[in-house]
């Protein structure tokens, strides 16, 4: 069964209530990021549904770790990156399939929830859905550079000199798509992605005298926004709603061929032992009320289809200004990099930092 398919017959086995009181009620052993899963939701959970959450805290790297030297075991529910789901599931086995008729798709925005199944799909089985998400893109004091529309906008006559990005990796994928080149689609062929980098590198080095400094840290790079020395740039979209907040000329902006995004999943590990505990918090958190209210504890938006009318007034306007559903809809989500591709990165990164 296709990740499609799969989505059809759970909207359909699941056109019940979201969360129901079990007859049974279990520990949901979660390992989560920091804020994804806040006090009071905790609490609230507890309360409807008479399980209980014991919450570890961590990132992709000790995730993936913990779970390794357990051979899945030890927790009952994960929220690791979903480019960290296909490679270490093939490689350690560390999580079980997610049985979709158990997950209420009706709460998810319908192209996050199909791009991440896509990308965690292994043979017929689904290993992630999305949760939290966040996206890197354009930020923009828009009274001096609103003609800037994509990426390679930052290379106009018109900002010369006033523009900052990073030497990293999302530089360079997110030139390649707005030069009408699909990375992802090269990253099966070495060679093919190649060639799109060197495309790429010819362009950045080209852009060069464009770019005032390459930021290394969000503390800089807010300081160079406020102060007005860069007034285009290449950021994440929290970034740019914080400094809104203190200046409503600069903001995030989606580029044209489409932001660049990342989501934490849910997964469920291999030798978990609550699944309907786990099913139970996946529903319950992604109804937007309570979604709305993770958004407050972590600060970036999650998957929930609606949960951004939820949010504080102000978070609320940003993002719905920076994100129409087509922007939304138009994410370039990252998907597993495959062994090779880096040091092809890193080789381009080099060569564009030591160009005169």
């Amino acid at each position: 069964m296709n990740f499609r398919n799969s989505l059809a017959v759970s909207t359909l086995a699941l056109s019940v209530a979201i969360v129901g009181l079990p007859a049974n009620a279990e520990t949901l052993r979660l390992l989560t990021w920091g804020g994804y899963a806040p006090e009071d939701v905790v609490a609230k959970f507890e309360a409807e549904t008479g399980h209980k959450v014991e919450v570890t805290k961590s990132n992709n790297e000790e995730m993936i770790a913990k779970l390794r030297a357990t051979g899945g075991g030890g927790f009952d529910l994960a929220q690791p990156s979903q480019d960290r789901i296909a490679g270490p599931q093939e490689e350690f086995g560390i999580y079980k399939p997610i049985d979709m008729s158990k997950i209420d798709t009706s709460l998810f925005i319908p192209s996050m929830l199909e791009a991440t199944g896509e990308n965690t799909t292994l043979g017929n089985d689904v290993f992630g859905v999305p949760h939290i998400w966040g996206t890197s893109g354009l930020v923009l004091d828009t009274s001096k550079a609103g003609m800037v529309k994509d990426y390679t906008d930052l290379c106009s006559d018109d900002v010369a000199g006033k523009v900052s990005y990073r030497l990293k990796r999302p530089t360079l994928i997110g030139f390649a798509f707005a030069m009408g080149l699909d990375p992802f689609e090269a990253y099966v062929d070495e060679a093919a992605y190649s060639e799109v980098m060197a495309q790429v590198e010819a362009k950045l080095i080209e852009c060069k005298p464009n770019v005032k400094t390459y930021w290394g840290g969000g503390d800089e790079l807010m300081g160079l926004m406020r102060s007005g020395e860069v007034v285009a740039s290449m950021a994440w979209d929290t970034g740019g709603w914080k400094l809104n907040a203190d200046n409503p000329d600069i903001t995030f902006v989606a580029p044209a061929s489409g932001a660049l995004g990342w989501v934490d999943t849910f997964a469920l590990p291999a030798k978990g032992k609550a699944d309907e505990a786990a099913y139970a918090w996946i529903n319950f958190v992604m109804q937007p009320e309570v979604a709305a209210m993770i958004t407050a504890a972590a600060g970036n938006f999650t998957a929930s289809k609606g949960a951004d009318e939820f949010a504080a007034d102000d978070l609320k306007a940003r993002f719905q200004t920076s994100f129409p559903p087509e922007a939304i809809d138009n994410i370039k989500w990252y998907p597993p990099v495959p062994a090779g591709l880096e040091a092809i990165e890193g080789g381009v990164l080099d060569r564009v930092k030591a160009a005169n």
